[in-house]
């Protein structure tokens, strides 16, 4: 099957039709060049400061990758909570939680030399499936374009039907021959669910391409980037109170309590 793309003038409805049907989407153009220009200036120098601190077999030996991202990037907080993307991770998680918040932030620069990352699905680091429900959701935001030569993202579209619980040898040798890539423009976004198969691709180019990859988990699951640790508290809370919401500074229901005499958190 085809990946479906849509303009950024489509209605959420339509994007999230697409995204639980195939298990992942694009909306090309979403924000424009000033937006994607000023966070890579803002990454430049993380890039290379400690851009090569998680290589492994995993993440690549010719990839450049940064978290912390609400600490080190301003303009990102415009990617994080853009309106668009609240509307999908309304729809998909709000069923199942009473509030979601970031599961990870991570800034991706492929480099020429780079070869194809194995497939995997998002939501592997949580021990468990629940048939019918999504324990998060994925915004892959293009922050230069993204071509089949320079790494865009594949994806195995319909993988997410697969209830296969043992995800990382057969089920990855399944789907590695059927996926697509989601060429698109910079300032599009790839929409994919949590157990939909991806990976990165291989740069076959002499440029390196840059990516965001925005995670959001239900609210009662652990985070897998410690946004209390990784984003100083005085850089938080100088962000909006959306932001501060998806990094965690709230309550899901009673869990995430603790007694604070400057009342400086937020209730449901």
């Amino acid at each position: 099957m085809p990946l479906e793309y849509f303009h950024a003038d489509a209605d959420s409805v339509d994007v999230v039709k697409a995204l639980r049907r195939d298990g992942a989407t694009v909306v090309r153009n979403q924000v424009g060049p000033d937006v994607t220009d000023a966070i890579l200036l803002e990454l430049r120098k993380p890039f290379d400061a400690v851009g090569r601190y998680d290589e492994s077999d995993f993440n690549g030996y010719t990839t450049l990758r940064v978290s912390g991202i609400l600490g080190i990037s301003p303009t990102s907080a415009e990617l994080v909570a853009h309106p668009r993307v609240m509307e999908v991770a309304d729809d998909i998680l709000l069923d199942h939680c009473v509030n979601y918040r970031i599961g990870s932030l991570t800034a991706i620069e492929i480099h020429p030399g780079e070869t194809d990352q194995y497939l995997h699905v998002d939501d592997g680091i949580y021990p468990v499936r629940m048939p019918g429900m999504q324990l998060q959701i994925s915004a892959m935001w293009a922050l230069e374009d993204f071509t089949e030569e320079n790494g865009a993202t594949h994806v195995a579209l319909g993988s997410h039907l697969d209830s296969n619980m043992n995800r990382y040898n057969s089920v990855e040798m399944q789907h590695q021959d059927n996926t697509v890539q989601a060429v698109m423009p910079k300032g599009s976004v790839l929409f994919y669910l949590g157990n939909t198969w991806h990976g990165g691709g291989g740069n076959r180019t002499d440029k390196p391409r840059a990516g965001l990859i925005n995670t959001y988990a239900l609210g009662w699951l652990r985070q897998e980037e410690n946004q209390y640790l990784n984003v100083p508290r005085e850089i938080a809370e100088q962000h909006s109170e959306l932001i501060q919401r998806l990094m965690g500074y709230q309550l899901h229901r009673t869990l995430g309590a603790f007694q604070n005499p400057d009342g400086t958190w937020f209730e449901n």
